[in-house]
């Protein structure tokens, strides 16, 4: 008499590789820190409060002092300001960004990740994108508020949707920075740090806050080619705001496209490096 052994099929992990799966385990890991976020509501309100207390204090405390071509009228300086504003603030993300994959690396979140038979890549990616939705969440709050202080856009609601989209792409380049600040340290104390100390000079050498072409020459050359400075000039033209800066440089005269060629090169870059951190970091 024979007997039949049914053969029983062996479970092993999935094969890592693959657009699909990428997608799906990005999404996967995305999730994950939204609910993460959305049970912990003082990190959004927060990362609201700062940017809203820039407006208002730019707005009546230098309002009044700044020149705006020939204009120092307070409600010109307030149009001449948002667009600044609101790349600040979807750059400073960057650091919470780190901070969080500091966080996850501390706690020894990542190495289990690693373990697990996903793309590799998706945890940041994952994570970028949490971050770049709650980005959007605090830009949309941010321009609420900029519309009750007297900011305005003239160029149409398309355009003005144009802005916003370069704004995010820009936040979301930084935060690529931001992660691979985050593998790269220890604590979540030096993420946050260390993904700030950058943004400060990145900012405020550049078009945000005053009229690039009043620097002296040297710095005004810095300003002009700041991936920041573009993406700021950019939003000024969309939205119809006073402040556009003459200039020579090919990002000031062309900022819509050097915004969108800046932010592309950051993704690339820092998403390669960030992801070869990942293979190897350690908390």
């Amino acid at each position: 008499m024979s007997t039949v052994t049914d053969a029983v099929p062996v479970v092993g992990p999935r094969p890592a590789g693959g657009i699909g799966q990428s997608v799906r385990d990005s999404l996967v890991v995305a999730k994950r820190n939204l609910i993460r976020m959305s049970r912990i509501p003082e990190m959004v309100i927060f990362g609201l409060i700062q940017p809203i207390m820039f407006v208002v204090l730019f707005s009546y405390v230098f309002g009044g002092s700044m020149m705006i071509g020939n204009s120092t009228d307070p409600a010109d300086y307030r149009n001449f300001l948002m667009a600044g504003i609101f790349a600040q603030t979807v750059t400073f993300a960057t650091a919470g960004a780190g901070a969080g994959i500091a966080d996850d690396m501390h706690k020894g979140l990542i190495d289990r990740f690693r373990s697990l038979p996903m793309a590799r890549g998706a945890v940041l990616t994952g994570r970028t994108i949490a971050d770049l939705v709650q980005t959007a969440l605090t830009l949309l709050v941010l321009a609420v508020v900029a519309l009750l202080v007297g900011w305005r856009i003239h160029e149409g609601i398309g355009k003005a949707l144009g802005a916003f989209g370069l704004l995010l792409l820009l936040g979301y380049a930084f935060t690529w920075v931001g992660a691979l600040i985050g593998l790269s340290v220890r604590t979540p104390e030096a993420a946050t740090s260390g993904g700030l100390i950058w943004l400060f000079p990145v900012t405020f050498i550049s078009n945000a806050f005053v009229d690039s072409s009043k620097m002296t020459p040297w710095l005004r050359h810095v300003a002009d080619w700041n991936p920041f400075s573009a993406t700021v000039q950019a939003c000024r033209q969309l939205f119809g705001n006073p402040g556009v800066s003459p200039s020579d440089a090919w990002p000031m005269q062309h900022p819509v496209w050097a915004s969108v060629i800046y932010s592309v090169l950051i993704i690339l870059l820092f998403r390669t490096l960030s992801v070869r951190k990942y293979r190897s970091a350690t908390a």
